[in-house]
């Protein structure tokens, strides 16, 4: 390292899989040099010619950034719900430099140019980590999905069952066909909430407080069918699809046959399914309410059971936030309450308590929530660190731990299925493009937005650890 640096980082760092020893050279946003440094300290660190210094303390890692690819913004339309600046703070605080937007629940809903370019300028302005953009597949835009494809979206979003909100409609099995076949036509990705509405209408109920009813109303079964129809229309046309928020593990089986017979289906879960279960949800608890819901804890277990193997390939926060009085205001009903969960903030420490306590490694989980979720997007220099990367870098504490406070989270609403939960793992600082993200300073925007890489590349899957 002879060349001047604009930061040298010194401490132990996840890099290629393993945590070790090293200064990590930056120079305009990027990392340009890998050093290792079994005994370097601060004082020789002093040596090298770099604008700024930071030396790791004894109890931290320095991270790849987060890469979250499942995040409702919800501006324009519903800033009231979160908005791109409290939304990025929220990922910073929480180690996440790069997010990708769904189509909805904004108004206008992604579905078409005008609406995307109304996006990009808003995030322009307000930004704190880099954004991506998802495109929506709804009934009256199939056959136009090029005119998004062509701006630089990471691929469309398609629910088969009600979204939720009547601006974003969902697909039958007919028109989910009829998207395979364009997105297979443009090389582009369909990522697709699988739940069966016919499924769904048999098994509806009256609602109520008690949160066993409400599982009871979105059954397993209802993931199980739309996950056979999608697994269907893969093999049917060459195309692929990435399932959102898997909350069934006896999905799991299917899927593992599936992806045996050499079809390209990749497969998420989220942090609220692998930490909370069923049992730990009283009634009238709405904060808990999401669609797919958390089941229970043989459930749960199967599906950290499903990361190990391989099946399911990320683990990203479907950060879906509404308004207090929407989450809350129904006296616990939780057929009225809007379903989500707001865990952008939380979701790596959420994840790594849990982890440790099951004997799995940081570098594991960083792969399920940086690099795996940066090569289902393509984007080579996120969510690793290695020369020529961006120098998206986070400050981690693995053994620091903290109670939940959700009127401290950086979240537009305090409201969080976390709240009170101790978790364990805290981010110190996080850096995008190598300059620090001060949260308490306001954050100054200096994120960017992301398009696609072209060609997109078929996601790497790591060897089982």
């Amino acid at each position: 390292m002879t060349d001047h640096l604009d930061l040298l980082l010194t401490g132990r760092t996840l890099i290629a899989g393993e945590i070790r020893p090293a200064a990590i050279g930056v120079r305009d946003g990027v990392i340009v040099s890998i050093t290792p440094a079994p005994t370097t300290t601060a004082a020789q660190a002093a040596d090298v010619a770099a604008d700024r210094h930071l030396v790791l303390a004894p109890d931290e890692v320095l991270l790849p950034g987060l890469v979250d690819s499942h995040v409702h913004v919800n501006e324009p339309g519903r800033t009231e719900w979160e908005g791109f600046a409290s939304a990025t703070r929220a990922a910073a605080a929480g180690g996440v430099t790069t997010i990708v937007d769904m189509p909805l629940n904004s108004i206008p809903a992604t579905v078409d140019p005008t609406a995307l370019d109304l996006k990009r300028g808003i995030a322009t302005e307000k930004a704190v980590v880099d954004v991506g953009f998802w495109g929506g597949a709804v009934p009256d835009r199939l056959g136009a999905l090029g005119e998004l494809h062509s701006r630089g979206v990471f691929g469309f979003k398609c629910f088969l069952a009600p979204s939720g909100v009547d601006e974003f409609p969902h697909l039958d099995t007919a028109q989910l066909n009829r998207a395979l076949d364009e997105v297979a036509s443009l090389d582009a990705l369909l990522i697709v909430h699988a739940e069966d509405p016919g499924v769904l209408e048999r098994s509806a109920n009256g609602g109520g407080i008690r949160y066993s009813e409400f599982v009871a109303s979105r059954p397993a079964e209802a993931e199980l069918v739309a996950i056979d129809h999608l697994i269907d229309g893969v093999r049917r046309s060459g195309a692929r699809a990435h399932i959102l928020h898997l909350s069934s593990a006896a999905a799991l089986p299917r899927l593992a046959a599936a992806r045996a017979e050499g079809l390209g289906i990749t497969v998420e879960t989220c942090p609220h399914y692998l930490t909370i279960t069923d049992d730990a949800i009283a009634d009238g608890a709405t904060a808990f309410k999401c669609c797919p819901p958390i089941r229970d804890a043989g459930n749960r277990d199967l599906l950290w059971q499903g990361l190990v193997d391989g099946v399911i390939d990320i683990v990203v926060s479907d950060h879906s936030p509404s308004t207090r009085e929407l989450k809350l205001g129904h006296g616990g009903d939780f057929r009225l309450a809007w379903g989500g969960i707001a865990g952008l903030q939380l979701g790596l420490a959420a994840v790594w308590t849990e982890a440790a306590r099951r004997d799995i490694r940081l570098e594991t989980v960083l792969h399920w929530m940086s690099t795996g979720p940066a090569d289902l997007l393509g984007l080579g220099a996120k969510g690793r660190i290695e020369v020529g990367a961006d120098a998206d870098l986070v400050v981690f504490a693995p053994g620091a731990s903290f109670t939940v406070d959700v009127t401290a989270l950086e979240h537009r609403n305090p409201v969080s299925a976390y709240d009170g939960r101790r978790l364990t793992g805290t981010v110190r600082e996080t850096l995008l493009r190598g300059v620090p993200v001060d949260i308490s300073a306001g954050a100054v925007p200096h994120g960017r937005l992301l398009e696609r890489p072209l060609p997109l590349p078929v996601m790497r899957r790591p060897e089982r650890r």
